[in-house]
């Protein structure tokens, strides 16, 4: 069976993109800007708000070690999706949550999944959910930001089936 892709926004994309390099299965990770109208959007312009894009990160998986069900299970643990253009400090329409699906299979167990996590969670969900639009790299120093020592040179586990905490920082 070949790779799949999926697409997922929850706030700064450091952290979202080192909590799926962890999972067995992924098989390669990207973080990049989509949903926007501009076409090779830079970080600044994305963080000056005025491009629509999202922080993203683009997930390569194999559909035979890992079910898209358990991608949303992560997605899902590792941010507030309860709260609008935001997550904790992090302020913009470049933080907002979403599930950007490739196919009709995947739209389907996203919407599933949003009901059944609002019934947990006993709140109202704000994450879109959405056909995944173009989607751009961020530039070099993004990707794997976080395993390669992030703005500190504290460098962070990718390892497969870590669960060390996540530090994200600048």
């Amino acid at each position: 069976m070949p790779a799949e892709q999926a697409t997922f926004a929850a706030g700064c994309f450091w952290g979202v993109e080192l909590a799926f390099q962890r999972v067995p299965g992924v098989l390669k990770t990207t973080v990049g800007y989509s949903q926007g109208v501009t076409k090779n959007p830079t970080y600044r312009e994305v963080c000056s708000g005025s491009t629509n894009h999202v922080e993203a990160v683009l997930l390569e998986f194999d559909p035979e070690q890992v079910t898209y069900e358990k991608l949303l299970e992560v997605f899902w643990s590792k941010h507030d999706a309860t709260q609008l253009n935001r997550q904790g400090n992090d302020v913009g329409t470049q933080y907002r949550s979403g599930i950007y699906f490739h196919n009709p299979q995947q739209e389907h167990l996203a919407k599933q999944s949003l009901e059944l996590e609002e019934k947990r969670i006993g709140k109202k969900i704000v994450t879109e959910i959405l056909p995944a639009a173009e989607f751009y790299p961020a530039e070099d120093y993004h990707q794997q930001y976080l395993e390669k020592g992030g703005g500190f040179g504290v460098k962070q586990s990718a390892k497969k089936g870590c669960t060390d905490p996540i530090r994200c920082y600048g």
